[in-house]
Formats: C-alpha cells, sequence, structure tokens
C-alpha cells in the first residue's frame, strides 16, 4: 500500500465518520465506530472496517454482540453506502471516489474480553498473595 492510498484511507475514515455521525439517520449504524479503511490502488474500492463501541450492545461486559444485532448493523450501513459515497464525492477531491464495502472488525470487542481476562488473572493473584 503506497503513502498515497493510506493518506486517502484516512481521509475517508474521518469523512465517513462524520457523514454517519452528523448526516446519516439511520439508528441502526450510530454505535458504529470505524476502525480502518482500506483503499485498493486504483480507488476504485475501498474497505471500511467497523466494530461496535456500545457497552449494552453486548448482553454482558466482554461478551461479542449477538449476530442479529451485527447484521442489523450491517444492513444498515449497506443501505446507506450510496448516501455516503455522494456526500464523500461533495467533500473531498477525488477523481474516482471508491465504491463502500463495510467488513465487520471485531477487534475492539475482542480487545475488551482480553483486557478482562488480564484483569481476572490480575485479581486472583492479589487473592493468592493475601
Amino acid at each position: 500500500m503506497s503513502l498515497r492510498t493510506k493518506r486517502i484511507g484516512q481521509q475517508l475514515r474521518n469523512e465517513i465518520a462524520r457523514v454517519l455521525r452528523d448526516v446519516v439517520t439511520d439508528p441502526r449504524v450510530h454505535d458504529v465506530t470505524l476502525t480502518a479503511v482500506d483503499v485498493s490502488p486504483d480507488l476504485s474500492n475501498a474497505i471500511v472496517h467497523w466494530s461496535l463501541f456500545d457497552p449494552a450492545a453486548a448482553s454482558a461486559p466482554g461478551e461479542v454482540a449477538s449476530e442479529e444485532l451485527l447484521g442489523e448493523v450491517e444492513s444498515g450501513l449497506e443501505s446507506c453506502a450510496g448516501f455516503v459515497r455522494r456526500n464523500l464525492a461533495v467533500t473531498l477531491e477525488l477523481r474516482r471516489m471508491p465504491e463502500l464495502r463495510f467488513r465487520y472488525d471485531p477487534s475492539l470487542q475482542l480487545g475488551g474480553q482480553t483486557l478482562e481476562l488480564l484483569q481476572a488473572i490480575q485479581d486472583g493473584k492479589e487473592k493468592k498473595s493475601e
């Protein structure tokens, strides 16, 4: 990946996040956090990696959100992809606006689970030393 495509990916991530937060009214996409945007070298496609950063989205702390909820959010993102792309075309000065594809990224939720496990290990060590 060239420096230019990385820079364009960062710009796209920032602008897509802004459009989802400020312009899109679909309630299914309001708890979405964008983790990365991978742009193809010819700028024809962009894969937008997203995750849920809503503690209420999972049934218990550290649990991965349900498949039903993830499917609902994914369908919301797919339905607004064209709208977001048109908004980006107005804001960003690119000759070719990439087609947006959204892909779920579980890294935030898995990171939360890892932190909880580490905390449980630490708590167990502290109890043993008492």
